[in-house]
């Protein structure tokens, strides 16, 4: 039993040894186009051409979508201008995101925008909200990694 125990304990170290040494950079890399995905696609949903936002999602931001705060549903602030927003931040954000350009604060963005849909659709936070907050708060703390325009800018020789 003895044995198996050294074996399995060495075996566990080893991989462990073998999975930290894949760079962050790629983990960073995987975690900004996995939150960029769901929101790009969104975004897409949103225009009618260019620089023009679909009469669809001026009537949803409008008339159908509520801020669910404290049990009560209120209407959208200002809803032309969150439908705009919305559709510029998730063609913009993502792009940002993926490229690795400004990406602390690209997913602090994402994070804000996902913190609003929670609010909008309360019953999604499992599926969907949850694992977008803590992908944008991991982005916001590590950043995009050297895989990433930040990461070459930061890294770029100063004179």
């Amino acid at each position: 039993m003895n044995a198996i125990t050294r074996e399995t304990v060495h075996l566990i170290h080893r991989t462990d040894g073998l999975l930290a040494a894949i760079p962050a950079s790629l983990a960073l890399l995987a975690l900004r186009i996995a939150l960029a995905i769901p929101f790009f696609r969104s975004g897409l949903t949103k225009w009618d051409g260019f620089l023009s936002v679909s009469p669809g999602t001026q009537f949803l931001f409008a008339n159908e979508f509520k801020l669910h705060i404290f049990g009560q549903a209120y209407a959208y602030p200002f809803p032309l201008l969150m439908a705009w927003g919305a559709s510029i931040g998730e063609i913009i954000l993502p792009i940002l995101l993926v490229i690795g350009l400004f990406t602390r604060l690209s997913a602090l963005g994402l994070l804000f925008m996902t913190i609003i849909i929670q609010l909008t659709i309360p019953a999604a936070w499992a599926n969907f909200h949850l694992p977008w907050g803590a992908m944008a708060l991991a982005l916001v703390v590590y950043g995009g990694g050297r895989l990433a325009v930040d990461g070459w800018l930061l890294s770029a020789p100063r004179r």
